[in-house]
């Protein structure tokens, strides 16, 4: 593929590949504007697409955002430029989470990622549905966390009393959802077809999985009424795997790294056939996300909770029109 020239109408060919970057509850909290002068990409936080109530602080916002800058990296890497990104460019705008500038350079992927990410971006879909038990090989767990390095966060791949641990911590976090009337209210509006939530945003109904009947694994219940007569319950792989995902630090800066780590393990673990669900819960309440870490203040702050596998592809969620996103 020929290198494309480095001008504004090739920058704004990227943001596609943005807009399609996993976001918590898909809430695409992000806006993007094109410096046609500094031929610069400037990444925003859309905050009324924020969780008041899930994410007071702006955590996960800032996580959603920093995979779509990720995959803007992809995505420019993939026309042949090396991008440059800048976190937080502005101290007085805490509105503007990034920049992205391209460069003309003489080899295709310069980004730190293999080359065969960008077909992944359209490939990758959540999937909330039951995983075989088939164990992750060796090779791909190696690569997933060298992934996650790239970007500045710790992976790890507990083993099966620590997973076990953390899906307890989980499914707390989520009982505490599902008795919060606040949040509840909040997870129902971003259920797709919702009447009182919007279209091109949010979790469609058919994407919402099935319930463990062991609550072995306890999926999300964005509805926080779920019946089972239409989600039936059906048992989920045996002992999951979960990639618990670090920083070193609790900033925005590092939040927004991790959502970049977050996004190069989906896309690499496209890359092998696996398929994820992103296990949130726990982080939306302070003293579970402290749970989370094995050894609180000295392994790291959690920032999310992975789950991978084999199993059916999730279905594709909606998407806000890239040229909305202005």
């Amino acid at each position: 593929m020929r290198t494309a020239p480095v001008d504004a109408a090739s920058l704004e060919a990227c943001i596609p590949a943005a807009v399609a970057a996993t976001s918590i509850y898909n809430t695409q909290p992000w806006r993007f504007r094109l410096d046609p002068d500094d031929i610069a990409l400037e990444v925003r936080a859309a905050p009324e697409r924020g969780l008041r109530h899930a994410d007071p602080v702006g955590r996960a916002l800032h996580l959603s955002v920093g995979a779509a800058v990720f995959n803007l990296r992809v995505a420019a890497a993939h026309f042949g430029w090396a991008p440059v990104v800048r976190l937080l460019p502005d101290p007085d705008d805490p509105g503007a989470l990034a920049t992205l500038r391209p460069a003309r350079t003489a080899q295709r992927h310069t980004a730190g990622h293999r080359p065969d990410l960008y077909p992944m971006i359209w490939r990758r879909h959540s999937s909330r549905l039951p995983f075989s038990g088939r164990p992750l090989p060796y090779s791909a767990r190696a690569e997933l966390a060298d992934a996650a390095r790239t970007k500045g966060a710790s992976p790890a791949f507990p083993g099966a009393a620590e997973t076990a641990r953390l899906l307890r911590v989980a499914a707390l976090a989520e009982h505490r959802n599902r008795a919060d009337p606040d949040r509840a209210v909040e997870s129902r509006r971003w259920v797709h077809r919702d009447p009182d939530g919007p279209a091109d945003v949010g979790i469609p109904r058919a994407a919402l999985g099935m319930q463990d009947a062991h609550e072995q694994l306890l999926m999300r219940d964005f509805t926080a009424q779920r019946h089972i007569e239409r989600l039936p319950a059906q048992p989920f792989e045996s002992l999951p795997v979960v990639a618990l995902l670090t920083t070193g630090h609790d900033r925005r800066s590092d939040w927004l790294r991790a959502g970049q780590a977050m996004e190069h393990i989906l896309l690499v673990a496209t890359a092998y056939g696996l398929r994820a669900s992103l296990l949130h819960q726990p982080m939306e309440w302070p003293d579970l996300r402290r749970d989370v870490s094995p050894v609180p203040h000295l392994t790291g702050h959690a920032q999310m909770l992975i789950r991978l596998g084999y199993g059916p592809q999730g279905p594709v969620t909606p998407r806000r029109a890239a040229d909305r996103m202005s």
